[in-house]
């Protein structure tokens, strides 16, 4: 068997040049009209069949209406990607932040990926904020051609950046009618929206204003120095502190920070940037203990900008805060019985990963048929988190403040109403962007439109903070709101948390 791998490595190596080549043929191909409003049709049929509260900010008829209307402006050939700017902004309006096409992105062979690898980041050597028609610029961390933070890009290669805005802000939904998510999300995706678009070049051209002078620049994309190897080289290392604080290379940060934030100790302080649950647990497990060592009083317990991820982090992290039983979600609703079998189990295998699964596959089924079970004519699918949960031993029963924004959203929302409904915590900063009464994720089913191949990744499970709906369909309203602004930024001014520490004060000196 040794002596054949050569050629079976040179046959994989065809099979996904091959690969590459018909991906990006089909994505460069014009669709004919029929084609294309049969992959509307597709979708709505796959969203109405998997989704389990489909309706729930946007009545039947309204959406209908919408698939209906789409379909009459689709009259010529459209590319997969023209095809996507047509059909995201309905599934959009759904209202379901989790609901939304993969925009179809060119593929590229290992040499050019090679050759990317090699090559610096254009536009991602920059952070971004969004603000109404504006994008600024707000840190350069390479100090690329002096642009000073606080910069605003007014236009890329020659068209205004507002049109470049409104045309990707209809790409992007919230959980129901919060308006918050938007500019925290869009600072983030803005760019990958734009390479989709235009490719991944190695110049672009950018017109500036800052302190009311208009400047233009020629960005480009930087070969790598014998530095900038070392350097990544040292981030590819897995030391155990890396692994229980999730550090991740790409901007060379933690995804996890735990710190004392008084010279006595009885202020700690968490952030969490994902719920990735890589390590988690004996993350807080460490921190915990040192915050009941320390007898610490104050723990405040940063979301801003976290994205969410995995229920089992949050039901683990809320265990560390509650002081009796507890069931962080409700029992999460499917629309049947065998959409927990609609997960596209074999999805993403090469040969060995396919061969192994095939093995597990009667498993696979088994444990999903099982997690299922119907009542009152509803069906639900048993999680982790729908169960009783003891809270910790080093559990902490001081005061509790979250900081939340626009960008805490999915599993940072599910937690932060949990929280306030419990009262275990003061919320802090703005309305978070992802539902307060829960969202449809869990788990995903992952459709192929036939004709376009866009792929259309599907939530289905209903997932829902075990609490008293506000039925506001809004996100979770903090108990204290304080926005920030980009001259907050900018002068790293946390408002946010220069509130909390002040409340801290009063407190200890029973103000």
């Amino acid at each position: 068997m040794r002596k054949f791998s050569p050629i079976i490595l040179f046959i994989l190596i065809l099979s996904s040049c091959s690969s590459v080549r018909k991906h990006n043929e089909q994505r460069s191909s014009c669709i004919p009209p029929e084609e294309l409003k049969e992959d509307v049709d597709y979708a709505y049929a796959k969203i109405k069949e998997m989704h389990p509260r489909l309706y729930w900010y946007i009545p039947k008829k309204q959406l209908d209406h919408k698939f209906d209307s789409l379909k009459q402006t689709i009259d010529q050939p459209l590319t997969p990607l023209e095809f996507y700017f047509k059909l995201q902004p309905v599934i959009a309006s759904i209202k379901e932040g989790h609901l939304s096409l993969r925009i179809p992105i060119k593929k590229f062979t290992k040499k050019e990926l090679k050759s990317l690898e090699n090559k610096k980041g254009m536009f991602s050597r920059f952070e971004y904020y969004v603000s109404g028609e504006h994008l600024y610029i707000i840190e350069n961390k390479d100090s690329i051609e002096n642009i000073k933070p606080g910069t605003e890009i007014l236009k890329i290669n020659d068209v205004p950046v507002p049109v470049y805005l409104k045309k990707y802000k209809n790409l992007i939904s919230s959980d129901g009618y919060n308006t918050t998510f938007q500019p925290y999300f869009l600072k983030d995706i803005f760019f990958n929206f734009y390479s989709a678009e235009f490719g991944f070049n190695d110049t672009a051209k950018i017109e500036t204003l800052y302190d009311k002078k208009i400047k233009t620049y020629i960005l480009k994309r930087a070969e790598k120095s014998k530095t900038d190897f070392e350097k990544d080289k040292e981030q590819k290392k897995k030391t155990l502190e890396r692994k229980v604080n999730d550090y991740v290379a790409f901007n060379d940060s933690y995804n996890r920070t735990f710190k004392f934030l008084a010279p006595d100790s009885s202020i700690a302080y968490i952030k969490v940037k994902s719920f990735s649950r890589t390590y988690s647990e004996k993350f807080y497990k460490e921190a915990f203990a040192k915050i009941k060592n320390a007898k610490a009083k104050y723990l405040i317990i940063d979301i801003r900008n976290n994205y969410g991820g995995s229920l089992d982090e949050i039901n683990n992290l809320y265990s560390y805060l509650a002081s009796e039983p507890f069931t962080l979600i409700k029992r999460s609703q499917v629309t049947s019985k065998s959409s927990p079998l609609k997960t596209n189990y074999f999805r993403k295998s090469n040969a060995l990963n396919y061969t192994f699964k095939s093995l597990l596959y009667p498993a696979f089924l088994v444990s999903q048929t099982m997690s299922t079970y119907k009542k009152d004519s509803i069906v639900y699918y048993k999680m982790k988190a729908d169960r009783e949960t003891q809270p910790q031993k080093d559990a902490f029963h001081g005061k509790v403040f979250v900081l939340i924004n626009g960008g805490s959203f999915s599993a940072s929302s599910i937690i932060a109403a949990k929280l306030k409904n419990d009262k275990l915590a003061t919320l802090v900063g703005e309305e978070t962007g992802g539902a307060n009464d829960g969202t449809i994720a869990g788990f995903y089913s992952y459709q192929k439109l036939p004709h376009s191949k866009i792929s259309l990744p599907i939530g289905l499970a209903l997932v829902q903070p075990n609490i008293s709906f506000t039925n506001t369909e809004r996100g979770v309203i903090p108990d204290v709101t304080i926005t920030e602004n980009i001259q907050d930024i900018l002068d790293k001014k946390d408002r946010q948390m220069e509130w909390v520490m002040k409340k801290i004060v009063n407190d200890k000196n029973g103000k």
